[in-house]
């Protein structure tokens, strides 16, 4: 399995610069940003969350995690992070916990941490678990038009 076809196809439809770094495997987002010598708060990672009836994306620094609390009232219903099988349904041309940050691609209202939004560039996984991206998040911001809110919490 590649990087998701309507994942390139979506980037270069936008004009935006990126670059597609190969790596060793990597399953989570702070192996990815120790592999790739980015720092956590410039990777981007990916965390599926139900609200009542629907499912969002949540994208946020490798180096915090979801406040669920802050996320229920942001969205004034309880969440609940989404299982494995959510995923596999979801996302069907990823493996499993290497959605990019663009929900739009996938039907999913996309949530960023206001965390995220003071980096100049981001690293996030590519559908595999040997590829990710990097691009400006100015770039990314204009492509996802995710909503900005306060969600996550820093990992000590």
């Amino acid at each position: 399995m590649g990087i998701p076809t309507k994942l390139l196809e979506f980037l270069n439809h936008g004009k935006v610069q990126y670059e597609v770094i190969h790596h060793p495997v990597a399953f989570t987002a702070q192996e990815l940003a120790a592999i790739e010598h980015v720092k956590g708060r410039n990777h981007a990672k990916v965390v599926i969350v139900i609200a009542g009836d629907r499912k969002l994306m949540a994208v946020l620094p490798a180096d915090h995690r979801v406040d669920l609390a802050k996320l229920d009232q942001i969205l004034g219903q309880r969440t609940m992070l989404a299982t494995e099988t959510d995923l596999q349904a979801q996302f069907p041309d990823c493996a499993v916990g290497t959605m990019p940050p663009f929900g739009s691609l996938y039907g999913l209202p996309t949530y960023v941490d206001r965390s995220l939004t003071d980096a100049e560039f981001i690293v996030f996984e590519g559908g595999t678990h040997t590829d990710a991206v990097r691009m400006s998040y100015a770039d990314y911001a204009r492509l996802a038009q995710p909503q900005v809110a306060e969600f996550a919490v820093k990992l000590r």
